[in-house]
């Protein structure tokens, strides 16, 4: 997979950001969580309060992107209040969006 790709779904999934029916694809949201990944890491080395104001601007696209995931697998996008339980509910989470497509 190339960086553009990487990019392409980046900027899909922000364009969603308040689209919380359909689906994600498994790659188009692990490549969106690891495009935010970096960014926020980038980010937090210049000024910590940047990567916390980033954190917050992609939250709102982060649930729409993980809702749209979890339909992709045939669940509720509210299957992600598990991650409020603590190491059990984030390990069950990381373990349903890692699920290939129901197709």
């Amino acid at each position: 997979m190339d960086a553009q790709t990487f990019l392409d779904s980046y900027v899909t999934c922000i364009k969603k950001y308040s689209d919380f029916a359909g689906i994600a694809k498994r790659q188009e949201f692990w490549s969106f969580v690891l495009v935010n990944f970096l960014i926020s890491v980038g980010l937090s080395f210049l000024w910590r309060f940047l990567g916390s104001i980033y954190g917050l601007a992609v939250l709102v696209p982060s649930l729409a992107a993980g809702a749209r995931r979890l339909h992709d697998i045939g669940k509720s996008g509210w299957w992600q209040l598990l991650v409020l339980i603590p190491l059990v509910g984030w390990i069950y989470v990381i373990y349903l969006l890692a699920q290939p497509s129901r197709d």
